[in-house]
């Protein structure tokens, strides 16, 4: 049975993303197909950092062009992510094509480690990722990261990030004693955290995670505002408490034009580390209540689970410390959904418009 343009289109047609939900064929996907006898030659691009799925994916087109009378497949797979649309009035990072703001409306949900584990995450799945610590008062990535020493500078001017798991991270904490109180009133904070992401000399990043400073106050109102962002993550327990606040976050995020890329639900259940009993010491459900009445997603949603404290602690965030765990593939599916959103929207256009220069003649 000879195969043709027909029989490979309706063969691709069937073979479902699931980080995506959408066919090859539909999310134009598939291209540059070619036929020689019995061969079909083609190539996969897709919008989102995915290298744990790649082999996956070849193996559903191979097996459904085989079906369709293939004798041989040769699918090539990519990713190319590129950079998406921020608020209206600000203008992409000459060399960040993404930027992910990770939030909470309150403290103590979780919301560092979060961000630690979706940045390695995001890096794991084949991305160039950076980290910028935003909590000038608290600063946690150095700790959480293992990263020591002060970062050094070429010109004077700017400094390089630092680099710890393979990915590049800019904080406070790299420039002050881990002892020294940050004394200081809004307007430096918000000052030094520009200089933090402006001064700082990101190289091809995919994606930069923010860890933003808990709460909705000035600091933040004015980092969402300021800072060019692609989309926001909400990080919350299950806890009334916590959702209070969350929401919170989520109405400022939206209030200054900033899409919401969905919920993370933190500390989720409790896992005993003696026998494994697992229990909603928090509340059960509260993300998905939320996410329902806002029209948003959960990402996902975690335990509360002693090792996850010990391996933030070392300095060895668990995607990097048991990169095969079961929490770490939590932690990669809620990266890849992250980065689905992204690809979702509307690219940036501004750097490929040309200059319209008007001459007196």
């Amino acid at each position: 049975m000879a195969i043709d343009n027909d029989k490979v289109n309706e063969a691709l047609s069937a073979v479902i993303d699931p980080n995506t939900g959408t066919d090859l064929v539909k999310s134009r996907s598939a291209r540059n197909i070619r036929i020689e006898g019995n061969a079909v030659h083609l190539d996969i691009e897709l919008g989102y950092p995915a290298a744990s799925q790649i082999e996956p994916l070849r193996a559903r087109v191979t097996e459904a062009l085989h079906a369709a009378g293939a004798r041989e497949v040769h699918a090539n797979i990519t990713f190319r992510i590129v950079a998406h649309t921020v608020q209206r009035g600000l203008k992409v990072l000459p060399n960040v094509r993404n930027i992910i703001a990770v939030a909470s409306g309150k403290g103590g949900v979780g919301k560092s480690t979060v961000a630690a584990n979706l940045a390695l995450a995001l890096a794991a799945e084949g991305a160039r990722v950076g980290m910028l610590d935003a909590d000038i008062y608290g600063p946690s990535q150095p700790t959480m990261l293992g990263i020591t020493g002060r970062p050094e500078s070429t010109d004077g001017k700017s400094f390089d990030p630092m680099e710890g798991h393979g990915i590049q991270v800019s904080s406070i904490g790299f420039l002050v004693d881990p002892d020294q109180p940050m004394i200081w009133r809004g307007p430096m904070v918000t000052s030094a955290l520009q200089q933090l992401l402006m001064l700082t000399n990101w190289r091809d990043l995919d994606y930069l995670v923010i860890d933003m400073p808990p709460g909705t106050g000035d600091i933040q109102l004015t980092l969402a505002q300021q800072v060019p962002v692609t989309g926001a993550v909400i990080v919350t327990t299950p806890q009334d408490i916590a959702l209070i606040d969350a929401m919170r976050g989520l109405r400022m995020f939206e209030k200054v034009g900033v899409p919401i890329l969905g919920l993370v639900e933190n500390m989720a259940t409790h896992i005993c580390s003696q026998c494994g009993h697992e229990e909603h010491i928090f509340g059960a459900g509260g993300a998905a209540r939320m996410a329902q009445q806002f029209g948003v997603d959960v990402l996902g949603a975690l335990p509360l689970d002693i090792r996850i404290r010990e391996d933030a602690d070392g300095g060895n965030p668990t995607v990097a410390a048991q990169p095969d765990s079961p929490i770490a593939e939590t932690y990669k599916a809620i990266a890849r959904r992250v980065a689905v959103r992204i690809a979702e929207r509307a690219k940036d256009l501004s750097g490929k418009m040309p200059a319209i220069k008007i001459v007196n003649t």
